[in-house]
């Protein structure tokens, strides 16, 4: 059964009470004078997250020779 809040307790510990509901996993009914008026329930579990780190290794592709320079160094205008 869940557990039963009244509204001013709630409004006085919320974030507590987000909080436990979040680590236990049960949900909380707030009341007001005794009526329930809402009910807090943990999130769902996050599923597969993808690590940022390395998500675009297959977005690009190698077509060239990626060593030599682009331009020949003739071509530079700083060289000149």
């Amino acid at each position: 059964m869940p557990e039963t809040v009244s509204i001013s307790d709630f409004k006085a510990r919320c974030l507590a009470i987000l909080d436990r509901v979040k680590k236990t996993g049960r949900p909380v009914i707030v009341t007001r004078r005794n009526e329930p008026i809402a009910q807090v329930v943990p999130p769902p579990p996050v599923e597969g997250r993808v690590p940022w780190l390395g998500s675009e290794r297959a977005a690009g592709q190698i077509v060239g020779d990626i060593v030599s320079p682009a331009v020949s160094p003739k071509e530079w205008e700083v060289l000149q």
